[in-house]
C-alpha cells in the first residue's frame, strides 16, 4: 500500500498551499468579519487551475484528478474554509457538465467556470421543504416550444447570487426521483432571483441565497443529461461532493491542531506552559489521531474516485467521520484556548462556527450512515 502523493499531486497540493497561506490566510478573518464573498480569491485560484482540478485540460481544467483535487480543498480549507466551499462547488459543478453534458455545453460551459470567468458554480437541488428528500422537489420545468419553463423556489445555494453557471434541478415528470431533470442555467438569467444573503453561524465569507424562479425560458439544449434523468446527476455529484466536504473538515482540523498546539507552548498557567499539563496533552493527542484518520479516509475515496471504482460509500464514511471529527476537534481547540478562545482575536472561534455545517450539508451524518448501512447490508 502507497500513501504517498505522486509529484503531480504534490504540485498541486503545493500550489494550494502557497496561495492558502500567502494570499487566503491574511485575508480570512476580514472576509470573515465583513460577510465578504471572495471573489478576488478565485480568480487566483482560477489562474493555477483550481477551479477545474478533475476537469480535462481541453476544457481549461488542470486534470490532476481526484486525489490531487482533496489535497487542494484540504489546504484551502486549512486557510480560509469559506473560500474552500466555493471552490469545492465551482468544482462540483464543472465535473458533472464534463461527465454528462453534450461537447457543446463541455465547451461552452466548462471553460467559463475553469478560467474564473463565471466567477463561480452554483448547486441548485435543496427547496425550502426538502433538503435530504431531494426526491421530493417540487420546482417544475415544463417544455415550451424550444425552452423549459423553470417555476420554483430553491433554498441554501451557495454561490447562488454570484455564480455564472448554475445546474438546476427540477421535476418534468411524475412523483418520486425518476421524474426530476437537470437544467444548465446562466447566471443573471431572466426569471429567476436570488433573494437575501442568509446570516450564518459560520462560513460568512461565502453567501447562501434562495432562488426564485418564475417563468424562467431556459433553452432546451440546456438540458443536462436526458430528460427525467435528473436524480442521478444530483447522486453523482453528492459522492464526489462529500469528498469535498471530507477534505474541508481535514483542513479546518489541521488548522485546530496547529492552533492549539502553538497556544499551548505560549500560554504559561501555574508557572509552565499548558502544553505541559497532561489535560492539554491528551487533547492534542486525540485531535492528532482523529485527524489522520480523516486524512486517510478521505484520501481512500477519492484514490477509489480517480480509479473509476465505486467510491459512494467510501465517500460517505469519510464525509462523516471528517466532519463531525472537526467538530470534535473545534470545540477542544477553543477549550486549549480558554476564555481567549471565545473571542474572534483567536482563529479557533471562526473555525468552531465553520465546522459546524460540515456535519449538515452535502447530506447530513443521519443520511451518511443512511448510505454506509444500506452498503453494509447489500
Amino acid at each position: 500500500m502507497n500513501f504517498s502523493l505522486t509529484e503531480d499531486q504534490l504540485a498541486v497540493r503545493d500550489l494550494a498551499r502557497k496561495l492558502a497561506r500567502e494570499v487566503l490566510a491574511p485575508r480570512a478573518r476580514e472576509l470573515d468579519r465583513r460577510h465578504e464573498y471572495p471573489s478576488g480569491a478565485l480568480g487566483e485560484l482560477a489562474g493555477l487551475g483550481l477551479l477545474g482540478v478533475n476537469v480535462p485540460e481541453e476544457y481549461g481544467g488542470a486534470a490532476a484528478g481526484a486525489v490531487a483535487y482533496a489535497a487542494a480543498i484540504m489546504e484551502i480549507a486549512e486557510a480560509c474554509a469559506s473560500t474552500s466551499v466555493v471552490t469545492a462547488v465551482t468544482n462540483m459543478v464543472a465535473e458533472q457538465i464534463v461527465a454528462f453534458g453534450t461537447e457543446e455545453q463541455k465547451r461552452r460551459f466548462v471553460p467559463l467556470l475553469t478560467s474564473g470567468e463565471a466567477v463561480a458554480g452554483a448547486f441548485a437541488l435543496s427547496e425550502p421543504h426538502c433538503g435530504s428528500d431531494a426526491a421530493a422537489l417540487t420546482t417544475t420545468a415544463r417544455r415550451e416550444g424550444g425552452a423549459f419553463i423553470l417555476d420554483g423556489e430553491k433554498q441554501w445555494i451557495t454561490s447562488g447570487d454570484h455564480a455564472g453557471v448554475l445546474l438546476v434541478w427540477a421535476r418534468t415528470g411524475g412523483p418520486g426521483a425518476k421524474g426530476i431533470s437537470c437544467f444548465i442555467v446562466e447566471g443573471g438569467a431572466k426569471g429567476m432571483t436570488p433573494g437575501r444573503p442568509e446570516h450564518k453561524m459560520g462560513l460568512s465569507a461565502s453567501s447562501t441565497v434562495p432562488l426564485v424562479f418564475e417563468n424562467c425560458a431556459v433553452p432546451a439544449d440546456r438540458l443536462l443529461g436526458e430528460l427525467g434523468g435528473g436524480f442521478r446527476i444530483a447522486m453523482s455529484a453528492l459522492d464526489g461532493g462529500r469528498i469535498g466536504i471530507g477534505a474541508q473538515a481535514v483542513g479546518v482540523m489541521r488548522a485546530c491542531l496547529a492552533a492549539g498546539a502553538r497556544y499551548a507552548k505560549e500560554r504559561r498557567a501555574f508557572g509552565k506552559p499548558i502544553a505541559e499539563q497532561e489535560a492539554i496533552r491528551w487533547k492534542l493527542a486525540d485531535m492528532a489521531t482523529e485527524l489522520a484518520a480523516a486524512e486517510a479516509l478521505v484520501f481512500a475515496a477519492a484514490w477509489l474516485k480517480e480509479q473509476g471504482r465505486p467510491f459512494t460509500r467510501e465517500a460517505s464514511m469519510a464525509k462523516l467521520f471528517a466532519s463531525e471529527a472537526a467538530n470534535r476537534a473545534t470545540k477542544e481547540a477553543v477549550q486549549i484556548h480558554g476564555g481567549y478562545g471565545y473571542f474572534d482575536e483567536f482563529s479557533v472561534e471562526r473555525l468552531f462556527r465553520d465546522a459546524r455545517v460540515e456535519t449538515l450539508y452535502e447530506g447530513t451524518s443521519e443520511v451518511q450512515r443512511i448510505v454506509i448501512a444500506r452498503h453494509v447490508l447489500q
